[in-house]
């Protein structure tokens, strides 16, 4: 791979994005940055009564705690300050930055390959139907202890996904270039498979 190497990989909640951006960094000795605990730093921050755009301003990397960001009412918050534009001005130059570090990057979020990096080497749409990531996304939770039930679960990724869609700043959609990955039928392991050999065809 070039020194200088980014992986942009898009998508909506719960689709498996996360899982895969992970084993594609490993796989080709790669960076990670899951943007979307940017936002939900933000979002944790608004909750605690701080101003979202002075929390994005003010945002330091040892905030990025992954266990203490990942709970559904912190991605409550974090969808609800990503649709503001000021909060998404203030990341995107740690974003780009993080990007184009030496030895590669990969990258995933909501508008890596639209918006923040829409010139990377390599694009994904990772996404699964409505139904399949709601019920990831409980059992995600049940185990880790949280009192959800599976409808709730479904509105709340509906919710979230209109949201992400239809905003004006940086709506979710993939890249014309993105090769999509729907995870639907897929097991992780295919799903990652069909990630690595969609990057080593951009790099070919």
């Amino acid at each position: 791979m070039a020194q200088s190497f980014t992986i942009a990989i898009d998508g909506p909640a719960a689709a498996g994005k996360g899982t895969i951006s992970k084993a594609v960094a490993r796989h080709f000795g790669f960076a990670h940055l899951d943007t979307g605990l940017l936002y939900r730093a933000v979002g944790a921050r608004l909750l605690s009564g701080e101003d979202a755009v002075e929390a994005a301003l003010a945002l330091r990397a040892e905030e990025i705690d992954e266990n203490r960001l990942r709970t559904a009412e912190v991605a409550e918050a974090a969808s609800k300050v990503a649709v503001i534009k000021e909060v998404r001005a203030a990341l995107v130059d740690f974003q780009r930055a993080f990007a184009r570090r030496a030895g590669g990057a990969v990258l995933d979020g909501r508008d890596i390959g639209t918006v923040i990096c829409p010139d990377a080497e390599a694009k994904l749409f990772v996404t699964a139907s409505a139904e399949c990531r709601a019920e990831r996304r409980y059992l995600e939770l049940a185990e880790r202890g949280f009192d959800v039930d599976r409808g709730s679960v479904l509105a709340d990724v509906r919710a979230r996904d209109a949201r992400d869609s239809e905003r004006a700043v940086a709506p979710l959609r993939p890249a014309e270039d993105a090769v999509v990955i729907d995870t639907t039928e897929m097991s992780i392991e295919e799903a990652i498979a069909q990630a690595v050999r969609a990057v080593e065809a951009r790099h070919a």
